[in-house]
């Protein structure tokens, strides 16, 4: 895998070589988590199964285009700012901070429940580069903030299954995709 230099020979005007080189670093790491969720989305999609099969099977296409649109603004900043994006399955995997997704075919509430965790780790992270950003690269940090605008709805829109009628979430405090996951299907039980 080809090292990415820690400062770029140019960036854009107004942005020291080094503040990019920074940028450059997180914005590669928002890629790497953003490919894997896309991937992890589609992963879903195709082992769903149960009553909520064609809900959350119609639900989870739409995401995956805009989680995919999201990676090309990631890249395509990172070469504005004179890096190279590096978007290859080996890059990923090397560079990654987290495990694959854990959960293989199973009901669709089990996958919501361990796609809320996914999604809370996504959010959080890009949280982080947001606030990172802010002073140094605020063209950064609105591009940040449009994509948590639809990551944190598309977090809703899982968590809207998880919800019961007063508001608790089924996956408060697990910690684990298969913990949530469980969780998830345990309330489902108990729902009409």
């Amino acid at each position: 895998m080809p090292s990415q230099p820690s400062d770029p020979s140019y960036t854009v005007p107004g942005l020291r070589t080094q503040d990019s080189g920074r940028i450059i670093e997180l914005l590669q790491m928002r890629l790497h988590s953003l490919n894997d969720l896309h991937l992890t989305l589609k992963h879903i999609h195709w082992n769903v199964v149960g009553p909520h099969f064609i809900a959350v099977h119609e639900m989870i296409d739409p995401q995956v285009d805009k989680v995919r649109d999201m990676t090309d603004d990631l890249a395509e900043r990172i070469s504005t700012l004179g890096g190279e994006p590096n978007g290859t399955p080996g890059a990923l995997v090397h560079a990654r901070t987290w495990n694959d997704y854990s959960i293989g075919r199973a009901e669709a509430m089990e996958h919501l429940g361990a796609l809320d965790l996914v999604y809370t780790s996504v959010i959080e992270d890009h949280r982080e580069a947001m606030r990172e950003t802010e002073e140094v690269d605020p063209v950064t940090q609105d591009m940040l903030i449009e994509q948590l605008r639809g990551l944190e709805l598309f977090q809703w829109f899982v968590r809207a299954h998880l919800e019961s009628s007063g508001g608790r979430l089924s996956t408060r405090g697990a910690t684990t995709e298969t913990g949530a996951a469980g969780q998830a299907a345990e309330q489902a039980r108990h729902q009409p």
